[in-house]
């Protein structure tokens, strides 16, 4: 029997899943990350229709809870994407300090 949060679950990362699609569609996300993020909403359905396997691989791994093992698993997939964001962010920060230089060199230039 699926129980209301199986339901909300798979709604959830059902509709997750077409932005995704979209997202890809649009240009707006590579093929890497189209994979990370299918990779991610397919193992949300899987845990929502089968939570008991989750217990099991916890036991095995001498967890207690399969709950453990998904939050284990959660805060290393946060800490991956928050190394990801402080890449870009860097990235991102080098690419405008070289174009402020740019357009400042040319600005002396031109006066």
């Amino acid at each position: 029997m699926i129980t209301i949060v199986q339901l909300i679950a798979v709604v959830f990362a059902l509709f997750a899943l077409s932005r995704v699609i979209l997202r890809l569609k649009d240009g707006n996300l590579s093929r890497r990350e189209f994979v990370f993020w299918t990779f991610i909403w397919i193992f949300l359905i899987i845990v929502a229709f089968f939570p008991d396997l989750f217990t099991t691989i916890a036991i095995k791994l001498g967890l207690q809870q399969g709950v453990n093992l998904l939050s284990s698993l959660a805060i290393i997939v946060l800490f991956y994407l928050i190394f990801r964001l402080y890449v870009k962010v860097e990235n991102t920060e080098q690419q405008i300090t070289r174009l402020v230089r740019e357009l400042s060199l040319e600005r002396k230039k031109k006066k």
